[in-house]
């Protein structure tokens, strides 16, 4: 990953309209608040017609699900169309054909498109390529912008506030471009993180070399069960075992990361836990009765901030 490249702010504008969404950063902070509150109103009131003659391509290069389907709700309840596929082997890609060429056919019949790559910088390149707007729905381990914005709006309805916020990031902080990107956002917000995380997933240099130039705070830990009681947020994510060379390294850290409802008895009030999932083992099913699991509810969060995403883009909002 190229810093220089991750951390750039680009379109400035306070206006969306047609402005792919690759990074975050792509986004002001104030742009940020305009989503947030856009969603609030979606969330009052989801179904409302004005996608009615607009076309939503939704091109999925990798698996997803939450992702993929929040999109497809977003615009079915606003009175869209979608056209795509789910798994690229569904694609012409099987065939050879470049993702240039595939970006320049879709974009033809399509107002807008939403992309998925396990390739880092290919959300970039098909934006430059394409003459519709493109949202980034992951790419690699670089980042998931919408997936961010969702995370934003579930922290600041739990939390009443963005501000001054401690957010505890747990598992693959290396890879998870949910962290990476959510840890761009709330930098905006003078968020303290704490990073807790097995030597080989820790969060890069670069991100953590970005938070030193921002005067913001970051303390690194490999456990968190004695300063659980200092979080806000607390962010899960699941401890990758394909990522382990050693796996005897792998054996002894996994069980580290695994929350449990008897964890949560001295966390603050307020404290909620966030996961992007899919979970695997990394949160316990008994956390899920916990009045603290936010997870699901973020979920369902993810339908209306991408309403508002994609009827600022088209212009609509």
């Amino acid at each position: 990953m190229n810093p220089g490249y991750v951390f750039l702010h680009t379109n400035k504008s306070p206006y969306m309209k047609n402005r792919s969404l690759v990074s975050i950063n792509d986004y002001s902070k104030e742009e940020y608040l305009k989503i947030l509150n856009l969603a609030e109103e979606f969330e009052k009131n989801p179904r409302q017609e004005i996608l009615n003659g607009h076309v939503v391509a939704t091109l999925f290069f990798e698996p997803s699900t939450r992702t993929r389907l929040s999109f497809e709700s977003a615009v079915n309840r606003l009175g869209g169309r979608i056209l795509g596929f789910a798994d690229s082997s569904s694609s012409s890609a099987t065939k050879g054909e470049t993702l240039r060429d595939t970006i320049k056919m879709v974009c033809s019949y399509a107002d807008l498109i939403v992309m998925r790559h396990p390739l880092e910088g290919s959300a970039r390149f098909a934006s430059e390529v394409s003459t519709v707007p493109v949202i980034n729905a992951g790419d690699g381990a670089n980042q998931h912008p919408t997936q961010t914005l969702l995370d934003l709006y579930s922290i600041r309805k739990t939390q009443g506030t963005l501000e001054n916020l401690n957010i505890f990031m747990v598992g693959d902080l290396k890879y998870g471009r949910t962290v990476h990107s959510l840890l761009m956002a709330m930098s905006q917000f003078n968020a303290t993180f704490y990073f807790i995380s097995p030597d080989e997933l820790k969060m890069p240099d670069e991100y953590k070399r970005y938070l030193k130039s921002m005067g913001l705070k970051f303390y690194e830990f490999k456990d968190f069960t004695d300063i659980i009681n200092q979080a806000d947020i607390i962010y899960m994510t699941r401890v990758q075992k394909e990522r382990f060379s050693d796996p005897i390294e792998y054996e002894r850290t996994k069980n580290t990361y695994i929350l449990r409802h008897h964890m949560l008895k001295d966390s603050r009030a307020n404290m909620k836990i966030l996961h992007p999932l899919p979970r695997v083992n990394e949160i316990h099913l008994d956390v899920d009765s916990s009045e603290k699991a936010y997870y699901f509810t973020q979920a369902l969060n993810g339908v209306f901030v991408r309403q508002a995403i994609i009827s600022s883009i088209l212009g609509l909002k």
